[in-house]
C-alpha cells in the first residue's frame, strides 16, 4: 500500500479532535487547580506565625502529596483523560509523572525498579528546566546588571 493511501485511511479512521472543547476544558480545571491552590494558601496563612511565603510551600507540598495519593489510587490518570493539559500542566502534572514511574518499575526493587526509573518520564522536564534556567540567568545578568 502507498504511503499517501495509508495516511489518508489513517485519517479516515482517526477520531477527530474538538481542539476549542478541549482547550476550554483545560482552562477551567487548571483555573480550579490554581483556584484550590489559593485557598489552601488561604487556609495555611490564617494560623499564626505562618507567612504567605511558607503558606506558598506547604500548598504545594498539599498538591504534590495529593497528586501522589490519587496516582497511587488510580484516579488521576483518568481525570488527566478528562481535563487534559488543565491538570497535567501545573506542579501536580509533575508529581503524577514521577509517581508512575515509580509504580510502574516497584516490582523490580527499590534500587534497580524505583532508584533507577523513578525520573524516567520527569528527567527531561528537570534536565531543560536546569538548563533554561541557567541560560535565562545569564541572559538576566548580562541585560539587567544581576
Amino acid at each position: 500500500m502507498e504511503k499517501s493511501k495509508y495516511d489518508e485511511l489513517i485519517k479516515k479512521h482517526s477520531p477527530k479532535e474538538n481542539k476549542f472543547k478541549n482547550m476550554i476544558i483545560s482552562f477551567i480545571v487548571g483555573g480550579l487547580v490554581g483556584l484550590i491552590g489559593q485557598c489552601l494558601i488561604t487556609f495555611y496563612s490564617s494560623f499564626n506565625g505562618i507567612s504567605k511565603d511558607e503558606a506558598a510551600s506547604l500548598m504545594m507540598v498539599t498538591i504534590i502529596f495529593l497528586s501522589c495519593l490519587f496516582t497511587s489510587l488510580g484516579f488521576f490518570d483518568n481525570w488527566v483523560s478528562k481535563s487534559g493539559a488543565g491538570l497535567f500542566v501545573p506542579i501536580s502534572g509533575f508529581a503524577h509523572a514521577t509517581t508512575s514511574a515509580a509504580l510502574e518499575y516497584k516490582k523490580e526493587g527499590y534500587v534497580f525498579g524505583i532508584g533507577s526509573n523513578i525520573f524516567k518520564l520527569s528527567g527531561s522536564v528537570i534536565l531543560y528546566g536546569v538548563i533554561s534556567a541557567y541560560v535565562f540567568g545569564i541572559i538576566r545578568f548580562v541585560f539587567f546588571g544581576g
